[in-house]
């Protein structure tokens, strides 16, 4: 029995004695592995650059540079009137005169004026966001929004030129993650999922061949679509809703914007002049009501 004991006992103590060693060597092991993992893994993309553009009554306050890449633009209104940010990128070399040139007649935007989104508008006083992905190139800011009086803000002034510069060499941004999608067609928006309350991002793709829009708004207690279109033709009172954000006339690819959702009743309006008949699109019936518990 001694001698049993005895040799359970030198087995025991060999066993204590070496376990050290061995955990000694796994731990080195594990943090070699681990150093290698993290060495192959690339390293996450950065977030988007922010921009904060402050629109009043009837200009713009920005950079005159921007690099590219994903770029989010905050929308400050401090105005007294809604504002939104129309991004459109000036191709064939033309500059700020042409495109102004252009957009005093009633004609389509040239080919080379390509809009490009941005964040639509939010009441007098709040703030809206939206993300797109800009090239290098030249630019402007102009407000489409025409009330009231039904002139466009461009013309009165609204317009911004901006440069787009190339990103620096390793700082491509990545797009935003969104939790919803909303297509636009003619005429119509479909969204990937219902609506709900809370913090979201939107991803927006346009599936027509022609520009649309999603102006967001939240309609007042016992108000209409009807009723908000009637009010923009001929204000009077209070507005039957509150201008909330949304992404501003795009074709082409997918863009990104982000909003508050609280209970009530919302709906999405495209303001943009039809291609063919230059009837803004709600009249061919693009618009939709949500109720949000």
């Amino acid at each position: 029995m001694r001698s049993c004991l005895a040799l359970t006992g030198t087995f025991v103590f060999v066993m204590t004695a070496c376990a050290p060693k061995e955990n000694a060597a796994s731990a080195k092991t594990d943090s070699a592995t681990a150093a290698t993992v993290a060495a192959a893994a690339p390293a996450p993309a950065p977030a988007p650059n922010v921009v904060t553009v402050h629109a009043k009554d009837f200009a713009y306050t920005a950079p005159k540079e921007i690099p590219a890449g994903m770029t989010t633009f905050n929308l400050v209104n401090d105005g007294t009137t809604l504002h939104h940010i129309e991004i459109v990128r000036l191709d064939s070399a033309k500059t700020l005169a042409n495109l102004e040139e252009a957009l005093a007649k009633p004609a389509a935007p040239p080919m080379w004026a390509m809009f490009e989104g941005g964040p639509n508008a939010p009441d007098p006083g709040k703030s809206a966001s939206a993300t797109i992905d800009l090239q290098p190139g030249s630019y402007a800011m102009i407000c489409l929004v025409d009330v009231p009086g039904g002139v466009p803000h461009f013309a009165k002034g609204m317009v911004y030129p901006f440069t787009v510069t190339p990103a620096p060499a390793g700082a491509q941004a990545a797009a935003p993650t969104a939790d919803m999608t909303i297509t636009l067609s003619n005429y119509a928006f479909d969204l990937s999922t219902p609506l709900s309350s809370g913090m979201h991002t939107f991803a927006v793709k346009n599936a027509a061949t022609q520009m649309h829009e999603v102006e967001l708004v939240r309609l007042a207690p016992g108000k209409t679509v009807d009723q908000l279109l009637a009010w923009i033709a001929k204000p009077a009172g209070p507005p039957p809703a509150a201008a909330i954000g949304g992404m501003s006339p795009f074709v082409g690819g997918t863009t990104y914007f982000t909003a508050d959702i609280t209970p009530g009743t919302y709906a999405l309006i495209c303001f943009v002049p039809d291609a063919k008949d230059g009837k803004p699109h709600f009249m061919h019936g693009m618009t939709k009501t949500l109720t949000v518990s």
